[in-house]
């Protein structure tokens, strides 16, 4: 049994510091092509499960190594049992691995604004506007706050906070009123 401890320890530690170190340098360096950020703005996602990848394998090797000592050193089980529950330990940690980057996944999404059909929306005023002057609002595409550019379309300031509605959208910009 003290060759079986051993294959389990030297499993375990080598895939742990693996992971760490993969851990440490992607945190330190970046580039983990696995998750991407672009918030210009359409929804699309290209989401896939992918079950094997490097996580998942050292997800696997380390819970297999882990619960194999545990259970021949903590519990005393024969080596068959040890065997068929380390296996299924490392089965799962490799499914929890690939799920959540699944999830990960998920969280990229591109949302394309259509600036055009903002058109009536309610926001509001995120600068001050002077009267016939240009500034910011805040108003809510596809259920993301967004702060885009606008001209004050009124001889009356409006200010920070203040409810405005669109009117238009015509070269980039929002024509904004007090709402």
């Amino acid at each position: 049994m003290e060759k079986i401890t051993t294959v389990y320890y030297y499993i375990a530690l080598f895939s742990t510091t693996l992971f760490v170190l993969k851990m440490l340098l992607f945190s330190v360096f970046g580039g983990d092509t696995e998750v991407h950020t672009d918030f210009t703005s359409s929804i699309e996602t290209e989401t896939s499960f992918d079950f094997i990848s490097i996580q998942s394998v050292l997800g696997f090797l380390m819970g297999f190594g882990w619960m194999g000592l545990t259970c021949i050193k903590v519990w005393g089980l024969p080596a068959f049992a040890v065997a068929l529950i380390s296996i299924a330990f490392g089965l799962l940690i490799m499914f929890l691995a690939s799920y959540t980057m699944y999830l990960v996944k998920k969280l990229n999404k591109r949302v394309i604004k259509d600036l055009s059909k903002s058109v009536g929306l309610i926001g509001r005023a995120y600068t001050n506007f002077v009267p016939n002057g240009e500034g910011q609002i805040e108003i809510s595409f596809n259920e993301q706050l967004s702060i885009e550019e606008a001209v004050n379309t009124t001889s009356e300031e409006i200010k920070a906070f203040d409810s405005v509605k669109v009117l238009k959208y015509e070269n980039n910009r929002l024509y904004i009123e007090k709402a």
